[in-house]
């Protein structure tokens, strides 16, 4: 009862936050074009598209992590969602989150890593359904197949603006 119990308090913690990140995109400040203009400055092109993508990823991982459902896969969206986040927005200001750093992504990638080796624990949908979709080799697959996927988007589609080059 104590790991389901810590498991739900970390899923509750990760998973809404990074449906209230996504949700922020769509409906936040300038919504999706303010964040399609945001994007296209970080040198993701086209910006209306990612726009949505990462809003989209972000609302539906973060949903799952809530849920415990699909764990292994979320936790891979999580580990993409945030080597991108690192390599763009984040990249060049060293390590702490209040100089603008890599702090805060690093940890949630981690964190999402460390929910696909353990599990979301029995108050899960996982554990309602009898899929173990968590252990060493789903931390492993969060971890090289977030950062492949991140890695692949960004060689396809990154093209810096030019006083960044």
């Amino acid at each position: 009862m104590d790991l389901d119990l810590g498991m739900l308090v970390l899923r509750l913690a990760l998973g809404p936050m990074l449906v209230l990140h996504g949700a922020n995109k769509v409906w936040g400040g300038g919504g999706l074009t303010g964040t399609a203009g945001w994007f296209e400055s970080l040198g993701l092109r086209p910006g209306w598209l990612h726009a949505r993508v990462a809003a989209t990823t972000e609302m539906v991982a973060g949903a799952l992590v809530t849920l415990g459902l699909l764990t292994g896969l979320a936790s891979m969206a999580f580990v993409g969602l945030m080597t991108v986040a690192a390599l763009t927005d984040h990249r060049g200001k060293g390590y702490f989150v209040f100089k603008g750093g890599w702090e805060y992504v690093l940890l949630v990638a981690m964190v999402a890593v460390a929910l696909a080796v353990v599990g979301p624990g029995g108050w899960s949908l996982d554990a309602a359904l009898g899929w173990s979709l968590h252990g060493p080799w789903w931390g492993l697959a969060a971890a090289v197949g977030g950062l492949l996927a991140a890695v692949g988007m960004l060689a396809t589609f990154r093209r810096p603006v030019a006083d960044e080059a």
